[in-house]
């Protein structure tokens, strides 16, 4: 039998954590700056060997607007378990209700009840509280987000994050032989924090950052920036541009039709994206997309995963969907070795582990790396050029 801990005691340890997540952005994907290195991963409650692990998903099943991610979360989840292999999980869903303060307060109810590892909430603010409440306890929390911010001490983000493409990007354009960049961004959070992620990853791999300039989102600001990334590619001979716009932002089409016509040849300079160029296909017959680098999963694994899913469930998985699938592979894999700490913080940044994308792992300040293969646009077609390592030694991570 669990032990129900009292509630009071968690009084201000929750009032605490709901201030905390005011400092935070509102919602993903703003991916900001982590915890300046501080280790994640908490002990972790002992589990029995042998015996089925309690693991608690919380996700926003009564948000209006998250509710059909959550059902897909949860469907991933389940498939996971169906085909874990030696090992069985019990598993319990909350509902966060999209809210901090809900999330603080089903994390707690789970613990109570007996889970060993939270697997969720969603959104940052929740992935927080959540962590806050239970920190106390030892117990680790593997969250959707990707917001680096919260990383750290007993949370885990399973999202991906713009360090760990901007490391692929860069290391590739290091094997081709790059050397001076120019980065163009968008003036907000995720532009400005993509913009940080490029350059710290052209500071690693030793290439030389000339240039980044911001845009506004507007006919006049992009025109203007795309003049300025130009003036400043041919001014410092840069070799490449990267760009952090989503590519279903309106300023994408603008940046791949100007820059080209202000001076910057994809012939003579290479482009490359922060984000997925191939959810917009519609983008890959404007010039500047022609050759140009981005990142995304295996995709052989991410397709076999969209199949089995469907197959499973008559409809296809929310993309987010895959992250909770990733959760239960981890957490099966090592409660399958059979160890008493096998959710410590020890043994979850140990191993690697294959997801619905491919492989990933989860490191000691609370963020994760995921293999990525580089793609590029040949006669508007997507093409592979360098597939998703099948491990994460040796690959620059």
């Amino acid at each position: 039998m669990f032990t129900v801990l009292p509630r009071l005691r968690k009084a201000r340890l929750s009032l605490a954590a709901l201030a905390s997540t005011a400092l935070l952005a509102a919602c993903d994907p703003a991916l900001v700056g982590g915890l300046g290195g501080a280790p994640a991963g908490a002990d972790g409650p002992a589990i029995e060997a042998g015996a089925p692990v309690p693991v608690a998903l919380l996700v926003p099943k009564s948000d209006g607007g998250a509710g059909p991610v959550a059902s897909s979360l949860e469907n991933a989840a389940r498939l996971a378990i169906s085909e874990l292999d030696g090992v069985e999980i019990d598993l319990r869903v909350y509902d966060t209700g999209g809210q901090a303060a809900q999330a603080a307060s089903v994390a707690q109810s789970a613990v109570d009840d007996g889970a060993k590892i939270i697997l969720g909430p969603l959104f940052s603010e929740a992935a927080n509280a959540a962590g806050a409440a239970v920190s106390d306890e030892g117990v680790n929390v593997l969250s959707f987000s990707n917001t680096t911010a919260i990383a750290g001490g007993n949370v885990f983000i399973l999202g991906p994050t713009f360090a760990n493409t901007a490391n692929r990007l860069m290391a590739h354009a290091r094997a081709q032989g790059k050397q001076r960049i120019v980065v163009v961004y968008s003036n907000d959070v995720p532009g400005q924090f993509g913009k940080i992620a490029i350059e710290q990853a052209a500071t690693v791999n030793g290439i030389q950052v000339l240039s980044s300039e911001a845009y506004e989102l507007s006919v006049a600001g992009v025109s203007d920036t795309a003049k300025r990334a130009a003036a400043a590619v041919q001014s410092g001979a840069a070799d490449s541009i990267f760009i952090t716009t989503d590519a279903t932002n309106a300023a994408m089409p603008m940046l791949l039709q100007q820059l080209p016509e202000n001076g910057v040849s994809p012939s003579q300079v290479q482009y490359a994206g922060l984000t997925r160029w191939d959810v917009r296909p519609d983008l890959f017959a404007l010039p500047g997309a022609q050759g140009a680098w981005f990142a995304l999963p295996d995709r052989a694994r991410q397709a076999s995963f969209d199949q089995r899913y469907t197959a499973t469930f008559g409809a296809a998985p929310h993309p987010l969907a895959g992250l909770a699938y990733d959760g239960i592979s981890a957490i099966g894999l090592l409660a399958k070795r059979g160890n008493a700490d096998a959710l410590s913080g020890k043994s979850l940044t140990s191993a690697g582990f294959t997801g619905s994308g491919g492989v990933f792992r989860l490191l000691k300040d609370g963020t994760n790396q995921r293999a990525l293969a580089i793609a590029t646009i040949q006669n508007n077609q997507m093409v592979i050029l360098d597939p998703a390592p099948s491990s994460l030694s040796g690959t620059g991570f």
